[in-house]
């Protein structure tokens, strides 16, 4: 797999920085809008560099966060009026 540049990482960065409260995208949504190859690079940007990011408004694609911030996550989409149903987000509505 080839290197993630600094380039990428920004480009990731200001995506998900620009969606807007109430709102969702999936790790695909950003990594197609990106150039990525696979979403999982964008999990990966996510995971070291998103703490100054809405981080909580990026999902997988099933709409489910992970279970390790689920209540968190949930509980942040939720004050920002995101529709969720039976713990997943419905990304019909919510989805940029």
């Amino acid at each position: 797999m080839a290197a993630t540049t600094e380039e990428q990482v920004e480009r990731v960065r200001a995506l998900v920085a620009a969606i807007p409260p109430g709102r969702v995208a999936t790790y695909g949504d950003i990594a197609a809008a990106a150039g990525l190859s696979s979403p999982r690079t964008v999990g990966w940007i996510m995971r070291t560099d998103s703490a100054d990011l809405p981080w909580h408004r990026v999902l997988g694609a099933s709409g489910r966060p992970a279970a390790h911030l689920a209540t968190r996550q949930l509980r942040l989409l939720t004050e920002e009026g995101v529709p969720i149903i039976d713990g997943r987000v419905d990304l019909r509505t919510a989805r940029l």
